[in-house]
């Protein structure tokens, strides 16, 4: 090894084969600080303790020979040379998850492991009361359903299928329009009749909202349609579960903003008329790998079936009126309502 003069700096110059010895997981973990400009963000992300995490980016720096970080108290900001790998360190990333896809698939029959990511709300109130039947009916497949607010990235392997509020644009997923989520303000009797309700925006002051905050909904979306420019005062109860904002909501603590849905399915919920509603698009992206493995086919298939907007008038691009949805979905209210859920029962 020999010292040499590169950009400004000097670094250690190896050989070829010291090079190619570097580790997959220190390559990865330079990616996951890239992306992440943080040690200890990188390190949640790969379940190592940030000092694990520090001695594999040192060790690369010295297989490779250059520094890929600049260190300081803002974080960290990526060298040059750090820049000029991500895109050839991206790309075998891609590789590789395409090779663990092709095993995952290689076998053709309708058994194994499908690994599901959803909202937290569709995922538990919605898929989770149908799941129970698709496995009486495909008992060799698992479905492996995680329900949370932060997106699931299909490309990277962090899920096989997800169903999600942002469409992909990555030209490797296989992407399809399920419906339209509608979202409506609700409160409970018991609110009703301490409080009111109000008629109009302008009455909006005199009461209190359960906000919900979470990484794949828009944080201004709130004010803007309610026409507030600051929610300041008026927003008593601020959470990222769905499942939380609607416990609040029947426990009388204010108006909560839920899918339009959720009385057809038994909630006991008054919808409150102000002339506002907002919708979110609902989108499914699978790894184009998938198309040829059977159980994955499956559950791509009944995932569209249950979200069928032909059968279920919630998921229609127009907006209905919550109290329209009842009769509209007495059936799947009756074998799918919210009866039996031990969030939605008095404690």
């Amino acid at each position: 090894m020999q010292q040499v003069l590169h950009r400004g700096g000097a670094f250690t110059q190896h050989k070829p084969e010291d090079v190619l010895d570097a580790s997959w997981d220190d390559l990865k973990s330079f990616l996951a600080c890239a992306r992440h400009r943080s040690f200890r963000n990188a390190a949640d992300l790969l379940g190592v303790t940030s000092t694990t995490l520090m001695r594999r980016i040192d060790r690369l720096e010295e297989r490779i020979g250059c520094k890929l970080f600049l260190r300081d108290q803002s974080g960290l900001t990526i060298s040059e040379e750090g820049l000029a790998m991500i895109a050839d360190l991206t790309e075998m990333e891609r590789h590789a998850f395409n090779i663990f896809r092709r095993a995952s698939r290689a076998s053709d029959s309708a058994a194994g492991t499908v690994r599901v990511a959803v909202t937290e709300g569709p995922g538990n109130f919605w898929i989770l009361p149908r799941l129970i039947d698709f496995q009486r009916t495909y008992r060799k497949i698992t479905v492996d359903l995680r329900c949370a607010m932060e997106q699931a990235d299909v490309a990277r392997l962090e899920t096989d299928i997800a169903i999600q509020f942002e469409r992909p644009t990555n030209p490797d997923l296989i992407v399809a329009r399920l419906g339209r989520l509608h979202i409506y303000p609700f409160v409970s009797e018991g609110y009703r009749k301490l409080y009111g309700m109000p008629r109009t925006l302008a009455e909006l002051k005199d009461h209190r909202i359960i906000k919900q905050s979470a990484p794949q909904l828009d944080d201004t979306a709130y004010a803007r349609i309610l026409g507030l420019t600051s929610l300041e005062g008026v927003v008593g109860i601020k959470t990222n579960s769905s499942i939380g904002v609607l416990y609040a909501v029947e426990r009388d603590a204010g108006i909560g903003f839920l899918p339009t849905a959720c009385v057809a399915l038994g909630a006991p919920l008054i919808p409150v008329d102000m002339g506002v509603s907002h919708h979110t698009d609902l989108w499914l992206t699978y790894h184009k790998e998938f198309r040829t493995s059977a159980r994955h086919k499956i559950v791509v298939d009944w995932l569209k079936k249950i979200f069928d907007p032909k059968t279920y008038p919630c998921f229609r691009d127009e907006f209905i009126h919550p109290g329209d949805l009842v009769p509209l979905m007495q059936e799947t209210g009756r074998n799918f309502g919210l009866r039996g859920f031990t969030a939605t029962g008095p404690a």
